[in-house]
């Protein structure tokens, strides 16, 4: 059985640059879908989060203005999360040995720009997944928790690969891109990313380069969880290579 390691933030805010705390936590729908997606596909999932504390969903993930208008959508996503063992009972992140799992994959929400993006034990936990030849995975803004993983060198250890992550256009359309500290798609950049997104804000668009996979936004949950599926079943069945050297889809 393909065996997930799900890493989600422990916070429940978001410091802006003012110093003020915006309630947020994980994304609701890229918790809900990926892990919807790989249930039905029969993998095992084990939530961890930092210390182990229960992780908290950003409120405002659960407004019908961000599934369609519907209500019904949005209530349908809560109570699916509410009916997820895994994440009333997370594993302690720092404890967790890479060996249990097949890969790693981050949800996005603003909370992991929090904890995550300055984690250098779960820098570590990303570089033995890589070290491992293992998938490493993250939405919207999780890649930002992929920060911290560098090289014996100290530089980012994903320089120079595909990636993608909430855009400026986007962040510019929430209207958080002028009080944030950073912007997610800057610093993926700085750090040596070869960051690409849609033409257009909000639509789907996911990136493997590599063990390296990226969603850019909300719509792109499902198609990143449907990707691992479909190139860790490919690497199961005896062809590795389905990951390892396929560049962007």
């Amino acid at each position: 059985m393909t065996r997930a390691l799900i890493a989600v933030t422990g916070v429940d805010y978001w410091t802006l640059a003012d110093g003020t705390r915006r309630p947020s936590g994980y994304w609701p729908e890229e918790l809900s879908t990926p892990c919807q997606v790989f249930t039905d596909a029969g993998f095992d999932i084990t939530v961890a989060t930092p210390g182990g504390v229960e992780p908290t969903a950003d409120p405002a993930g659960f407004n019908p203005e961000y599934h369609g208008g519907s209500a019904g959508e949005a209530q349908r996503m809560k109570e699916h999360l509410e009916s997820i063992p895994a994440l009333r009972a997370p594993k302690i992140l720092e404890e967790v040995d890479v060996a249990d799992y097949d890969f790693v994959f981050v949800p996005g929400g603003w909370g992991p720009m929090e904890d995550l993006a300055v984690s250098e034990s779960f820098g570590r936990l990303v570089r033995r997944f890589t070290d491992a030849g293992k998938p490493v995975a993250a939405v919207c803004h999780g890649p930002a928790a992929l920060l911290p993983a560098r090289d014996d060198e100290g530089e980012w250890l994903f320089a120079g690969r595909q990636v993608t992550g909430f855009s400026n256009v986007e962040e510019y359309a929430v209207g958080f891109a002028p009080h944030a500290k950073w912007l997610l798609e800057d610093r993926l950049k700085e750090e040596g990313g070869l960051y690409g997104a849609a033409p257009e804000g909000w639509a789907e668009f996911v990136v493997a380069d590599g063990n390296l996979y990226t969603g850019q936004n909300p719509a792109s949950a499902a198609r990143l969880a449907e990707r691992l599926v479909l190139d860790l079943t490919a690497a199961h069945l005896g062809r590795p290579e389905a990951y390892l050297t396929r560049p962007v889809s």
